[in-house]
């Protein structure tokens, strides 16, 4: 069988309230060579910082949850900072790498860089704490989920998703692919 060429695209319909677009959380192997709190100091210039005393998921746009150093908190990006023209730049994936991930922790380009994890909102705000706990990430964030006008604004832009900002439900089975005949 051909492989696809690189520019070969493939489409799946499914009907938009049978789809779901939940949470892609992230994880961070170490801090950048900050304590945690020099982290939370730092963080404190672009967000408004809660600490809580339970798991953080976010239920708003522009709202994180964050685990370090055995303590969630909750950061809310302060509205001045949020480039609301821009429907890609505007996206919680695209804030949290902008103004968190790239400038305090390093995380140039989350396709390549190794320190960087993302994590499935399937697999539950347990499988983040579980991963800082273990000493294999250092923090870990969790997102709201992009939503289905928010992708489609993109779309319609003619612009790109950032990386790893979408994790649909329900999931195409793989090696399964469908075509209409005439």
């Amino acid at each position: 069988m051909k492989r696809p060429e690189a520019d070969t695209f493939l489409a799946v319909a499914f009907p938009h309230d049978e789809m779901r677009i939940l949470d892609y959380n992230r994880v961070v192997r170490d801090l950048n060579g900050l304590s945690p709190d020099a982290l939370l100091a730092r963080i404190r210039e672009s967000f408004d910082l809660d600490p809580s005393p339970s798991p953080v998921k976010p239920t708003e746009p522009e709202t994180f949850g964050m685990f370090v150093a055995g303590r969630w908190y909750r950061l809310k990006i302060r509205a001045a900072l949020v480039p609301r023209g821009d429907p890609v730049a505007s996206l919680d994936v695209s804030l949290l790498q902008d103004r968190l991930l790239a400038p305090l922790l390093a995380i140039g380009d989350p396709r390549t860089d190794k320190r960087i994890d993302f994590v499935g909102g399937v697999r539950g705000l347990e499988e983040l704490e579980r991963r800082v706990a273990s000493g294999r990430d250092a923090v870990a964030f969790a997102l709201y989920p992009t939503r289905m006008e928010q992708l489609m604004a993109v779309a319609d832009a003619g612009r790109l998703m950032p990386p790893k900002s979408t994790w649909f439900e329900p999931k195409l089975a793989d090696g399964l692919l469908t075509h209409a005949l005439d």
